[in-house]
């Protein structure tokens, strides 16, 4: 690979031709000498064979809405279809979450502002989650033993006038203050938590979901639908108990004999799109 970012496009398709063939192969998979001594609801599963394409498909709608523009580019190529955004819509929410990830939240606020001013404007605790997450950043730079002062100006002037708006707002800045008065090596856990990278992941899918919305898009990836959708199922059947189930029912995603065939671990095998 010419540089990290190729190697990182390719460690996202890979998992995506992991993913598809695990799910293709369970779809598929189900042999004589082991098929009497499953539950009926497994082979009931096993006999539901679901086309590959629309497995590629479910696919290709993560890596479009969770950022990925060239991963999802070359998924779509490889299997045959049609891309679902512009890959510049999706390389503009995949550099404002880069910027937040690497912490650099004024750049990110300009992003969002130069893609859609009303991003923003019309979602004041958006808003005010950057900002906040902006003076954590400050005051991260100032301790130990640096100029806090940069930090105080902007919670005074950026973050002040909206505190005394809802008393989430107030509560979240003066937890965040706290940072300046406390040893970082001692927080408590609390505290500790702002300074953690799940602060910015979390900021960070916040403003794509708005983004998204924005674009006229589903806030979530499909299979994060279906994913949800099955556990609901499965628990609502279970409370109703009407209907034998297994102890336990897997996703398939963990990891057995299917999970890794030596073709998928080289990523190289092309897709299949019958």
């Amino acid at each position: 690979m010419s540089s990290s970012s190729d190697i990182l496009i390719e460690n996202h398709l890979r998992h995506a031709r992991y993913i598809s063939d695990i799910l293709d192969r369970r779809m598929t998979s189900s042999t004589s000498t082991t098929r009497s001594a499953k539950h009926a609801f497994t082979r009931q599963v096993e006999e539901v064979k679901t086309p590959k394409s629309d497995i590629n498909a479910l696919i290709l709608d993560y890596l479009t809405l969770a950022g990925y523009p060239n991963a999802a580019a070359k998924f779509s190529s490889e299997a045959n279809l049609s891309p679902q955004q512009p890959s510049s819509a999706i390389s503009a929410r995949q550099q404002i979450q880069t910027f937040i990830h690497k912490g650099e939240i004024e750049n990110a606020i300009r992003a969002v502002n130069d893609h859609d001013p009303s991003i923003l404007d019309e979602d004041e605790p958006l808003h005010f989650a950057l900002l906040r997450l902006q003076l954590v950043e400050l005051i991260r730079k100032s301790r130990p033993g640096g100029d806090i002062g940069p930090a105080l100006e902007f919670a005074q002037t950026q973050l002040g006038p909206k505190a005394p708006r809802t008393p989430q707002f107030l509560e979240d800045l003066e937890k965040t203050m706290s940072l300046l008065v406390f040893d970082h090596e001692n927080l408590d856990p609390s505290l500790a938590e702002l300074l953690k990278p799940e602060l910015r992941k979390k900021v960070a899918i916040e403003v794509n979901k708005a983004m998204l919305e924005k674009q006229s898009q589903r806030r979530k990836a499909a299979i994060c639908h279906l994913v949800q959708m099955r556990a609901w199922s499965e628990d609502a059947v279970r409370k109703e108990g009407k209907k034998d189930l297994p102890a336990r029912i897997d996703l398939g995603l963990d990891g057995d004999e299917l999970d890794k065939p030596s073709a998928i671990e080289n990523g190289h095998e092309p897709m299949i799109t019958t």
